[in-house]
């Protein structure tokens, strides 16, 4: 059985005030967070946000200009190699030896982490994970870019670490692929594993427990995947069809209405899109409001906009903010 790691209140990683700067520039800028322990937390923003540089300082690869990082209860600094072993770290450049197979790469990384001798099963099992298992004798410098990134992904993963850290693991990867890794992701999280993920693909939101957003080096959002929505639109969102048209006077009435707490808009004659307070509540409040004002309705569905419409509004708040 794999040993458990240390954890400070429940929390795999803490940080205060964690500041990092290279010369002129602050890449991070005074980060406060807590990454629960054995939950999918995502770190998503554009590139240059600073996403790398945080991993980095998770991992003891950089030094903090300020402030304070603790992982399984430990500066990362200071880390022994008992700790090093509970963690797994993907970076986003592939880091092995392209002149060595497939299995020769996985092989190596098994021994760096200590492996028995006897890990043939393992490293079979990893590479059908990774769908490279006709592919072990091949030199990995003849490999797609597709490829070296399942192959970076078995590395990471082929010791069965506690607290793992992947930047940007689905990068060039096709959506089949892509999905099967954040299945994977969530089977190692229902393990009581921990992972620390960044990506571009904010779509990839909505596989995370917790979402830091970052933008210019700088944490300002972390919410659950629902609640980001709701932070970007104001409330939860609902359209509402009727076969009739729905004119300005019950639009106005709408709007009116206490459960609304964002915006009603018209999207064609007969259909609009509220958000509200809840959809679970507000959904029945509305039929019955339909009721009352003679108007036929067709549907009252929830919509759950798109992470990429999230991000950009939450990012709109942010530089009105900034």
């Amino acid at each position: 059985m794999t040993e458990q790691p240390p954890e400070t209140n429940g929390n795999a990683i803490t940080t205060r005030s964690l500041t990092k700067q290279f010369g002129d520039e602050l890449a991070v800028r005074d980060l406060t967070l807590s990454v629960p322990a054995g939950k999918i937390f995502g770190f998503i923003g554009p590139s240059g946000c600073g996403k790398t540089t945080t991993v980095r300082l998770m991992t003891g690869i950089h030094k903090p200009t300020a402030g304070e990082v603790q992982v399984l209860g430990v500066d990362p600094l200071r880390f022994t190699e008992k700790i090093r072993r509970q963690l797994g770290y993907m970076p986003q450049l592939f880091s092995l030896y392209p002149e060595m197979t497939v299995r020769e790469n996985l092989n190596f990384a098994a021994s760096m982490y200590g492996l028995g001798l006897f890990r043939r099963k393992r490293l079979n099992k990893m590479l059908a994970f990774v769908e490279l298992s006709g592919h072990g004798h091949r030199l990995v410098r003849e490999l797609s870019g597709g490829m070296v990134r399942r192959l970076s992904l078995a590395t990471t993963l082929i010791h069965e670490p506690q607290l793992i850290f992947l930047d940007e693991p689905t990068a060039g990867s096709d959506p089949t692929l892509r999905r099967k890794f954040w299945d994977y992701f969530k089977t190692l999280r229902d393990m009581g594993r921990t992972l620390v993920v960044t990506t571009q693909y904010v779509g990839e939101a909505a596989h995370c427990d917790y979402v830091g957003v970052l933008a210019a080096g700088r944490l300002f959002i972390v919410d659950t995947p629902r609640g980001l929505r709701s932070r970007a639109f104001g409330g939860e969102i609902v359209d509402l069809r009727s076969s009739g048209r729905i004119d300005f006077a019950m639009l106005q009435s709408l709007q009116d209405l206490p459960f609304i707490t964002g915006s009603v808009t018209r999207l064609d004659p007969n259909r609009v899109r509220i958000v509200v307070k809840e959809v679970s509540t507000a959904i029945p409040d509305l039929m019955e409001w339909a009721r009352q004002h003679r108007i036929p309705v067709q549907s009252v569905e929830p919509y759950l906009p798109p992470y990429d419409d999230v991000f950009v509004e939450l990012l709109k708040d942010e530089d009105s903010n900034g």
